[in-house]
């Protein structure tokens, strides 16, 4: 049979790091399993704010990737801060209160003058080269992956110009992501920013997304299907790990701002002053970039004694600390906004045989899949007790040396199986 030809328009693929490199690494992975060749356009020359070369191994070799050159503002913006433009790119702002006048331009100039964001420039040249591409190797179906939310641009108006059939695909959702608010908008800028949603969900012919709150939100918008695939975790070949001897809780990822959860540092505070074998043991390992504002906090509650900033390690290492530490921390935004988010991370962590601490708000999507995969417990903001009793419980185990999950269900989440469903969603 002969394979079906998917063009996939992404910028973050490797040897970029982080989270957003996943999805689509992976899929394209599994893709010719299911009788579908993937092709993949990416950026020549990108400001990745993470790197991880060692991804750059893990690309099939099935896969044919294209490149074209990107002009990005970013670079242009390091030139005058080079740190505040990576965190900003990582989406890593700065609390507003504790904002200086080169962080407030930089947001303002950011949310007002790239719309939607700042790798709009990358649109017209990549319509103009992949238009030729696709007549001449007989493409039919596109996907675009965003955020950056401009890369759906491209897929509007090559479905404009080629009529081929278009998926936009929504890692993240675009008006209602957390850090929207952040940008500094004019009233002109946030209609811009809601034209362009509405567009590309009403114009796509079918929509991806990867929790059901974005499926609830997008539904208001448009009446284009929308099919929810998750983020999922993949086989991973990593050594088996001995456990951490101290009890751990480990934080994988970014850490933001609006992410820092005070009730979690006044529980352990409270161990401390409370249980006499806690000041012993306890850990607390954050690995990947952490805002001040969050190491400021861990300092005001004295927790500084604690800490193990690991700072960012490569995937193959993010894997062997989740399977090595004690207890794992998966914490969201406290916001209305943040409750269609589920980090991908989440399903990395269920497959580490290690209980995870979840925080979000309350009707959080990722609190069902913690709950009925049996891997962890979640808590919103307001559950400080329950907190305590949960970590106390985990801290005794760990003391009988019992501590570890139960998961039930998990196989739904494998690449490969999410893969199928994507397999099967293109061909139709």
């Amino acid at each position: 049979m002969e394979q079906k030809k998917l063009l996939i328009i992404t910028y973050y693929f490797p040897p970029a790091g982080g989270p957003g490199v996943q999805r689509w690494l992976k899929f394209v992975k599994y893709l010719p399993e299911f009788d579908v060749q993937p092709i993949v356009y990416v950026p020549e020359n990108p400001t990745y704010p993470i790197v991880d070369e060692g991804l750059v191994s893990e690309i099939s070799d099935k896969v044919i990737v294209l490149k074209n050159k990107i002009w990005e503002p970013y670079q242009l913006a390091s030139v005058f801060s080079k740190n505040k433009t990576k965190k900003i790119s990582s989406g890593i702002f700065p609390q507003k209160k504790k904002q200086t006048f080169l962080d407030k331009t930089f947001l303002w100039v950011r949310g007002n003058l790239f719309i939607p964001d700042a790798r709009v420039f990358w649109v017209k040249p990549s319509v103009s080269y992949l238009e030729k591409y696709i007549q001449e190797n007989n493409i039919d179906t596109i996907v675009t992956s965003g955020p950056p939310h401009s890369l759906h641009l491209i897929g509007l108006e090559l479905q404009q110009k080629l009529k081929v059939k278009w998926f936009a695909d929504f890692r993240d959702p675009w008006t209602t992501i957390g850090y929207h608010k952040a940008l500094r908008l004019s009233s002109y800028a946030e209609k811009k920013h809601k034209n362009l949603e509405h567009k590309v969900l009403n114009s796509a012919d079918e929509i991806i997304v990867t929790s059901k709150t974005t499926k609830s939100e997008f539904e208001a918008i448009t009446n284009k299907p929308i099919t929810v695939i998750t983020n999922g975790y993949d086989v991973e070949t990593v050594e088996k790990q001995t456990l951490d001897t101290k009890f751990t809780l480990a934080h994988i990822g970014s850490f933001l701002s609006d992410r820092n959860p005070p009730f979690l540092w006044e529980v352990l505070v409270e161990l401390l002053q409370e249980v006499p074998e806690f000041k012993t043991h306890l850990e607390i390992k954050l690995i990947g970039a952490v805002s001040q504002e969050v190491l400021d906090a861990i300092q005001e509650h004295q927790l500084n004694d604690y800490l193990n900033l690991v700072g960012y390690v490569s995937h193959k290492e993010a894997v062997a600390h989740q399977r090595k530490s004690q207890v794992l921390l998966l914490i969201e935004i406290n916001s209305e906004d943040t409750k269609s988010i589920i980090p991908g991370k989440l399903f990395e962590y269920m497959v580490s045989n290690r209980p995870i601490i979840a925080i979000g708000p309350q009707g959080s999507d990722f609190a069902d899949i913690v709950t009925q995969t049996n891997t962890g417990v979640f808590f919103d903001y307001s559950e400080k007790a329950k907190l305590k009793s949960v970590i106390l419980d985990f801290f005794n185990q760990f003391l009988e040396g019992k501590l570890q999950s139960h998961g039930i269900g998990l196989q739904q989440y494998s690449r490969k199986n999410l893969t199928k469903q994507l397999a099967q969603l293109i061909k139709g």
